[in-house]
């Protein structure tokens, strides 16, 4: 016999496997550029140029050949927020994973300047699933969802100033535009994924059948129990003021009756 699951959401093996494919899928590229001296960079998003477009689909995968701390700020962060995107919201998850990472780049492509540079790094499509669980799991107003929510804004919620321009080696289009798509996906699937279950009355109402009148039930007790005992004092009030009176018959018994004092007998 199967045992059925307790909760909406998905399995643990997935939400290990998963997030574990992308991370080898990254890790891969760097050392074969390590290794082979490919230049991967040529594939990243180039804005708003045909040669660009291609970055939309491997802009995701490559990062700073020169720079380990470019793969390895992002390692922790896609697999914790795949791993809970996975599991949380396993009916969309794939949905949302592609969507991020696609119109992420999109994103890229259409708003970035022309700096020369290819823009690389998972980092956007990290700002999208950060982005989507936080604005998901508060607006569906589920205790387990609100708390994964929060969890992620507390590991990341400092991940907002990398919207705005500090450094030039930086794409901060596309933190930007992973924000902007994760809130646009968090509103679009709202109706889909997991969500609250529903109390008893919740149900019946959604069924037009009337909850029971709870108050006017307790009323009804109440004057029932106070009815009883108004006539249990009545009924006391009429024996103590009524008092049964016992008479007693005597009858004599063959004994001599004796005489009082004074008495002749004739």
């Amino acid at each position: 016999m199967q045992n059925k699951k307790s909760h909406p959401f998905g399995s643990t093996l997935e939400a290990i496997i998963y997030p574990l494919i992308v991370l080898v899928a990254i890790w891969l590229i760097y050392f074969a550029e390590q290794i082979f001296d490919i230049n991967w960079v040529r594939f990243g998003v180039y804005p708003r140029t045909a040669q660009g477009l291609i970055g939309i689909l491997f802009m995701p995968l490559i990062h700073a050949p020169n720079d380990i701390s470019h793969i390895l700020n992002n390692s922790l962060p896609i697999v914790i927020l795949t791993s809970a995107l996975v599991y949380f919201y396993r009916d969309i998850a794939f949905k949302v994973f592609t969507y991020s990472w696609l119109l992420t780049g999109l994103g890229v492509w259409i708003i970035a300047g022309d700096r020369g540079s290819f823009h690389i790094g998972i980092s956007g499509v990290i700002y999208a699933l950060a982005t989507f669980i936080f604005v998901s799991g508060w607006r569906r107003r589920y205790l387990p969802l609100q708390a994964l929510a929060l969890f992620v804004a507390f590991l990341y919620g400092g991940m907002i100033w990398g919207v705005f321009k500090t450094s030039e080696r930086i794409s901060w289009e596309g933190h930007l535009s992973g924000m902007v798509i994760g809130y646009i996906l968090a509103l679009w699937y709202v109706n889909e994924g997991p969500v609250a279950p529903k109390y008893q009355y919740e149900l019946e109402k959604e069924m037009g059948i009337e909850p029971p009148d709870l108050e006017g039930i307790y009323n009804a007790k109440m004057k029932l129990l106070e009815e009883q005992q108004k006539e249990k004092e009545r009924i006391q009030s009429l024996n103590v003021s009524s008092p049964l009176n016992v008479i007693y018959f005597y009858k004599p018994s063959n004994s001599p009756r004796i005489k009082p004092k004074g008495d002749t007998e004739e």
